[in-house]
């Protein structure tokens, strides 16, 4: 310019995103989202293990979690003085003090909970006149002296027990206390006295000056030892009769110690610290086990001598705790990293199919761009910069959403993952942008796929990726998936089965199109030729759509069935547990049920079925082993199975020495278990006839009648054919197995005989089963009229019992979220696929009806043309989640998912199967979404006009 100065021009990234804010907006809002999903996953692991290791620390017993450092009373070559000294007070304090700074990190203690002191290690028998012997045995007393009575207990009747005076070896009288139950089992009292032999000298004599209540009873200070709360009668290990004594504990005064150092109580010194896990972080596990294994057996247990003393000793069960704590970690990590990585490659396909939909909008402004001289690297750097000005802001923002929304966790992870986001698009969309623009394309190039053939290079690409793939699966076949711990080829078994489908049903994908095409062109209307065609022709169809639709459906599969699979193993832990919906049974195994409660519980609204049964533990089998009779022979030799699998004699055959006998009603009985679900039998198998018929009322069982039994498999590959004599409470007689089922209601175990209950001489029901929803409270009521001692179970109130633990509840919650993000990214990669050939759409539409192509017939059309592609990946998501599901199977076992922590349940391995509801859904939800988008594309292209389309010189 004549001034010297130069032409002003606007700032290329604001012209942009001024000339497109839409686009970049929505670019935002993905980058947003997949950046909040990815930052919050990790930290959504480390917020559930921490919970879980807390929780797991705070509800195990007291005595287990709490560190307890001890070591015997000071030598008895020391000075009296010395070894007084060595017990009292301010000595246990110091000791106390510098062994709770000696923890090493993490471990930190609960100081408000931390007791030490002097305890007897030896009871003491009590001969007292006044202290109860339910068995004319004496009880027998443990005494200890420890701090912080007074900030753990409340005075309930007398005096704080104290030392008036300095307590010594010498001396002959303290005071003590004792807690409420204690003083109600034990009949003690204000005022009462207990004596002590001492090696030197008269008795120690023990007076208790007060009843106390404890501030918190499951705290540790009361329940490291139950004693010193609760007393408890336990069996004389010593007697050769059944006979019982109490046992307890008396807490003496604080400064009381040294007293018991004259008696022959074996004395020990104790400090105990209950840990505090409320600092305590999943990934502090792994260092927590090791500090506990060092301060048992290790450089920490030398430093706790080095403060305590030579012969003190660490003993704690914290570090089971953490162990049991990180095997259920290791067996859900696995399972949890199968959603992560799968989500994780849909969203980075979503994200890259976002890229390409951007730069073939932007195709022919670059092209532009490039004709009149700009560089590869101006254009990519510009793409670059236009891109991090959205996306960067957008990631940021994604990790502090996520930081926010999940609280605790690893901050690291997060960044990382948030920022692996950001770069991913920012380096996608130039990259992606500038390699179509190397070499100048001829314009309007067609993309069919039924007449264009891929290039050497895509060919050789595939082909390597696809060997790659198909090799990778092959070999996690082979070794398996049952290694344990987390590992990247098992986690990718949903990514490599759906790479090799993608590829392949790509490359098949023209095959179906070019024989279905050459019908349609013989036929009058032009809508089905037209659809092919264009199904062909488009983009749409292409390896990237359909490896994220694949992606998706394939884990949303796996995670439906994974929460599929923990549901069913919880019904099936409560029903082996009940039975069937309601259960009512003796409190003694061997008491019967009266007629009177059987008949009102059979008549109570929502009862359906009633199956009273005679349950017999410890039945004793034959020595004699099967020859060569089958599991399932009958009395003529010809097998007859009624369960599933009955045939492989299941279980170990030398463990059915001792067997449980149910006898049922076989009517009653085969009806609640088709009702259950349980392997029922012909109920004609159990009927007996001749000598062997029902016996009448009151009749004796001879030893010659011969029974038809079911059978376990185990059991009934011990008796094989043959007949066999048993004796049971019910009668003596000899069974023969007649057929066989792996699982009896009510039973877990696989030991046992199914007899009919109307052939034995004792034949009064000991449970009774009920199908239906009967009224819990009217249920109970029954049952609490005949006596306290019938128990009922209802199958609901079991299944209630497998609530979740912090562990389990997180790991559902991720896998729920993984399925709800897989759906949406399915949805997004549908529409970007649609969305990147709606221009196309749009304008053969306008085209076709300037040549009388009415609304409807545009309809069809698109939805014809959208058929294919949704066909094509709804099928091949079906494959490729039965076959993530089979691939993965053998190695995963959901029992720490769905029945870990229940005291009880049952913790046989419990396999992944195949949801057919988690396969179909997600599969026909990509059908009807794609024929959704198609008829609102081709609604909203019949309101425009076909001027509006058609502008001289448009080449589409």
């Amino acid at each position: 310019m004549r001034d010297g100065k130069r032409a002003a021009s606007a700032p290329w990234i604001r012209t942009r995103l001024r000339t497109a804010p839409g686009a970049a907006v929505a670019l935002a809002v993905l980058v947003l989202v997949t950046a909040f999903l990815a930052a919050a996953f990790p930290r959504a692991v480390d917020a559930y293990e921490t919970k879980g290791l807390r929780h797991d620390i705070r509800l195990a017993d007291a005595g287990r979690s709490a560190v307890e450092v001890s070591r015997p009373q000071p030598g008895l070559e020391l000075p009296r003085e010395q070894r007084e000294a060595g017990v009292r007070t301010p000595e246990l304090k110091r000791i106390g003090g510098a062994l709770g700074k000696a923890l090493p990190e993490p471990l930190r203690a609960d100081m408000s909970s931390v007791a030490y002191g002097l305890r007897t290690m030896k009871p003491v028998l009590a001969t007292e006149p006044w202290l109860p012997r339910p068995d004319t045995v004496p009880p027998q007393l443990s005494y200890t002296a420890q701090t912080g009575l007074k900030e753990h207990a409340r005075l309930v009747k007398g005096a704080w027990p104290t030392t008036p005076d300095a307590v010594t070896a010498g001396s002959r009288a303290v005071r003590g206390a004792v807690t409420e139950k204690t003083a109600a089992a034990l009949n003690m009292k204000v005022g009462s006295t207990l004596r002590l032999p001492t090696a030197v000298g008269g008795p120690l004599t023990v007076t208790i000056t007060g009843i106390l209540a404890p501030r918190d009873p499951g705290g540790s200070y009361w329940s490291a030892d139950p004693l010193v709360r609760t007393p408890s009668l336990i069996p004389d290990p010593a007697s050769p009769f059944p006979q019982n004594y109490w046992t307890g504990t008396v807490l003496l005064a604080e400064d009381a110690g040294p007293a018991l150092l004259a008696t022959a109580t074996e004395p020990s010194l104790f400090w105990r610290f209950p840990p505090d896990p409320s600092e305590l972080t999943g990934p502090d596990g792994t260092r927590l086990t090791a500090v506990v294994n060092s301060l048992e057996s290790g450089p920490g247990l030398l430093k706790v001598r080095a403060i305590a003393g030579d012969t003190a000793e660490v003993l704690t069960g914290l570090g089971h705790i953490v162990q049991a704590n990180a095997r259920m970690r290791d067996a859900i990590s696995p399972v949890i990293a199968v959603a992560a990585l799968g989500i994780g490659s849909v969203a980075a396909v979503v994200l890259v199919m976002t890229g390409a939909l951007i730069a073939a909008r932007r195709k022919a402004e670059l092209a532009l761009m490039r004709s009149r001289g700009g560089s590869l690297r101006g254009i990519g750097g510009r793409l670059l910069a236009e891109t991090a000005v959205t996306v960067v802001p957008a990631s940021a923002l994604g990790l502090l959403l996520a930081v926010l929304a999940v609280g605790e966790g690893r901050w690291w992870p997060a960044a990382l993952a948030a920022t692996g986001v950001g770069l991913l698009v920012c380096v996608a969309l130039p990259l992606r942008t500038t390699l179509q623009h190397i070499r100048p394309t001829l314009h309007g190039a067609r993309e069919d796929m039924v007449s264009a053939r891929p290039s050497r290079r895509r060919t050789v690409a595939e082909l390597t990726l696809l060997v790659l793939a198909v090799g990778a699966v092959t070999a996690l076949r082979r070794r398996g998936t049952s290694g344990g711990g987390t590992d990247l080829l098992v986690s990718g078994a949903p990514v490599l089965v759906a790479l090799i489908a993608a590829l392949v049903l790509v490359r098949l994908y023209p095959l179906p199109l070019r024989l279905a095409a050459r019908p349609m062109a013989r036929l009058r209307g032009a809508i089905g030729f037209l659809s092919l065609a264009r199904a062909g022709r488009s983009s749409a169809g292409g390896a990237l759509p359909l490896l994220a639709l694949l992606l998706a459906l394939a884990t949303a599969a796996f995670g439906g069935s994974v929460i599929a699979g923990i549901g069913d193993a919880r019904d099936d832990a409560a029903l082996t547990a009940v039975g069937a919906d309601a259960r009512i049974s003796g409190r003694s195994e061997r008491a019967p049920l009266p007629d009177e409660l059987v008949r009102t519980a059979r008549d109570l609204d929502g009862v359906r079925n009633a199956a009273p049964l005679r349950i017999e533990f410890g039945v004793t089998m034959p020595e004699t082993a099967a020859g060569d009779g089958g599991a399932g022979s009958g009395p003529d030799g010809s097998g007859t199975d009624t369960g599933p699998g009955a045939d492989t004699g299941g279980g170990d055959a030398a463990g059915a020495r001792a067997t449980t006998m149910v006898g049922v009603d076989p009517a009653s009985y085969t009806r609640l278990a088709r009702t259950t679900g349980l392997p029922d039998f012909p109920s004609g198998l159990l009927k007996a006839t001749g000598p062997s018929a029902p016996l009448s009322e009151g009749a004796e069982s001879g030893p010659e009648r011969v029974l038809p039994v079911i059978a376990s498999p185990a059991v009934a590959a011990r008796l094989g054919k043959e007949q066999h004599a048993v004796d049971t409470l019910s009668g003596n007689f000899k069974v023969q197995v007649v057929g066989t089922v792996e699982r009896v209601a009510s039973l877990a175990s696989t030991n046992f005989l199914i007899v009919n209950s109307a052939s034995l001489e004792e034949r009064a029901p000991t449970t009774l089963l009920l199908t239906g929803a009967p009224d819990p409270g009217k249920l109970r009521a029954a049952a609490d009229g005949n006596g306290e001692e019938f128990v009922v179970q209802l199958r609901s109130e079991e299944r209630a019992r497998y609530v979740n633990t912090p562990m389990q509840a997180g790991a559902e919650r991720i896998y729920l979220a993984a399925v709800a993000a897989g759906a949406g990214y399915a949805l997004l990669a549908v529409l970007l696929s649609l969305l990147q050939t709606a221009p196309e759409r749009k304008t053969l539409l306008a085209r076709l009806r300037t040549m009388g192509l009415t609304t409807g017939q545009g309809r069809r059309l698109l939805a014809f043309e959208a058929t294919p592609q949704a066909l094509l990946a709804a099928g091949g998501g079906l494959l490729t989640g039965w076959a993530t599901i089979v691939l993965l199977s053998p190695g995963i076992d959901l029992v720490p998912l769905a029945l870990a922590g229940v005291a009880g349940s049952d913790t046989s391995p419990v396999t992944l199967r195949a949801d057919l509801w988690s396969l179909a859904l997600p599969a026909a939800g990509v059908v009807a979404l794609a024929a959704a988008v198609a008829g609102v594309q081709a609604w909203w292209a019949s309101r425009r006009g076909s001027i509006t389309e058609l502008r001289a010189g448009d080449s589409r």
